[in-house]
């Protein structure tokens, strides 16, 4: 009796579940026709029936979680969006928001918003349908396009005949999209524009192709039922080819009519360019610094040899002060031209070269460097010239003057706002501090200082203590 009982608590869940079954069968009707979702010239209708299956058996997953929050197709959460909030609300508030603009400015800022965003979803869109429905080749990758496009609720899409989607530059397809939401939402708004609302439509079906042919590609709407057009057409097509395109249409049409490209394959124009400008300015400053480098070096060959012919010490003495000078100038140009960023010298590293070169001038390898300095410290080159100037006088000084061929160190710190360089050598003598009796160094010291807008103290009692100040360091 028991058992008899359970097969007919059984068959009545079989039947509730069937009418469960038959329920959902409907509900799914109600959001999915058997109506056609493309149209396309006979020649690859076949490719686009197929799709139309894929794209069918994708969204038969389709369920509905308002208590998560969640819809989700094939294991992927999608979302819903009010149509207006994309199309003519979004381009009213763009408006009010740019007030200060003319509007058709401040709408062609709106469209090139709207242009990008979707062109970018529709890339990742592609991305995501290819991988997960594993198609290879262009042409199906494409198909599954337009149709996925219709269940997602951005628009019917009408390929015409004239099409050409060949994964090259000769790419170019023109089509409607008769039921586009952008356009709906304007028509219904009771709202006419006098340029083409569908923005989103463009971005979303280049987007789309682009990430199935592997080429750039843009879309720009010629013709606009929100403007009063009978379609909403659009002409899609290689970033390089599509004026070619649009001059064409232009002919057919009044000649006054103009097209508007968007900005989004405009603008990566203009970055390409910049950036191309760029390299050549670098590529250029980096000569200049070269051929400075060799000017600065030609001069101090050209004064060793005038003071090799005149027979007097007093006069080579001043060449060499002076070749030492133009050696502090040439090393940052020589670093500027090996340096990636051709504005900025790192301070560190000019030390130490500028020290090793002048080491070897006077042959003093018994004295040593002390550096205490970030690794990443820079002054950018209208600086640096004058510190460059002024190390080379104090570590000439010093290199003179101070160790009377002994062992020594010369140290040079930097912290915030107060650039050191001292040694424990001898130090220098009272009267060569003195304003009247200031040697050429110290008084070309004091007017770097000067240039620099730094205040320069000498502490000579322990070696020498050169410490400048910079009163309006950051």
């Amino acid at each position: 009796m028991k058992a008899e009982e359970n097969i007919q608590s059984l068959k009545k869940r079989i039947r509730e579940l069937e009418k469960e079954n038959q329920l959902l069968k409907k509900k799914k009707d109600i959001f999915f026709t058997k109506k056609k979702t493309v149209k396309v010239p006979k020649n690859i209708q076949p490719l686009f029936d197929k799709a139309s299956e894929i794209v069918n058996e994708y969204f038969q997953t389709f369920t509905a979680d308002p208590s998560l929050s969640k819809i989700e197709v094939n294991g992927q959460r999608y979302i819903l969006m009010r149509a207006e909030s994309l199309a003519n609300d979004f381009l009213n508030n763009i408006v009010k928001l740019y007030s200060d603009r003319p509007t058709p400015e401040a709408i062609q800022i709106g469209r090139n918003m709207l242009f990008d965003f979707a062109h970018l979803i529709g890339i990742e869109d592609a991305k995501n349908f290819h991988k997960k429905m594993k198609l290879k080749d262009p042409l199906s990758k494409l198909s599954a396009g337009p149709v996925h496009f219709a269940y997602t609720g951005w628009s019917f899409v009408d390929i015409l005949p004239e099409s050409n989607p060949s994964p090259n530059s000769d790419f170019y397809i023109k089509y409607h999209h008769p039921y586009s939401f952008e356009a709906d939402s304007w028509i219904r708004s009771n709202q006419k524009a006098d340029f083409p609302v569908c923005s989103m439509n463009a971005g979303y079906s280049s987007g789309w192709c682009e990430q199935s042919f592997g080429i750039e590609l843009t879309s720009v709407e010629i013709t606009c039922r929100a403007k009063g057009d009978k379609n909403c057409t659009f002409i899609m097509a290689p970033p390089n080819r599509i004026a070619e395109y649009l001059n064409k249409e232009e002919l057919k049409y009044k000649p006054t009519r103009k097209y508007d490209i968007p900005l989004f394959f405009e603008r990566k124009k203009s970055e390409e360019k910049i950036k191309t400008t760029l390299r050549e300015k670098e590529t250029l400053l980096k000569e200049i610094h070269h051929r400075v480098k060799n000017n600065l070096q030609i001069i101090s060959s050209l004064l060793k040899l005038h003071a090799d012919q005149v027979k007097d010490s007093n006069f080579s003495r001043l060449v060499e002060d002076s070749q030492n000078r133009i050696i502090s100038m040439a090393l940052i140009h020589e670093m500027l031209y090996a340096n990636s960023d051709l504005s900025k010298i790192n301070l560190a590293q000019y030390t130490k070269s500028l020290f090793e070169k002048l080491q070897s001038t006077y042959n003093m390898g018994s004295v040593r460097l002390k550096l205490k300095m970030p690794v990443d410290f820079y002054y950018e080159i209208d600086k640096m010239i004058p510190i460059g100037l002024l190390m080379n006088e104090a570590l000439s000084n010093s290199f003179k003057h101070a160790f009377k061929g002994k062992k020594g160190e010369i140290s040079i710190s930097i912290t915030k706002g107060k650039l050191t360089i001292s040694d424990n050598g001898s130090g220098i003598p009272e009267k060569f501090l003195k304003e009247t009796n200031a040697s050429f160094g110290m008084q070309l010291i004091d007017l770097l200082a000067e240039q620099l807008d730094a205040k320069i103290s000498v502490n000579h009692l322990n070696g020498t203590c050169i410490e400048l100040k910079f009163i309006s360091h950051k």
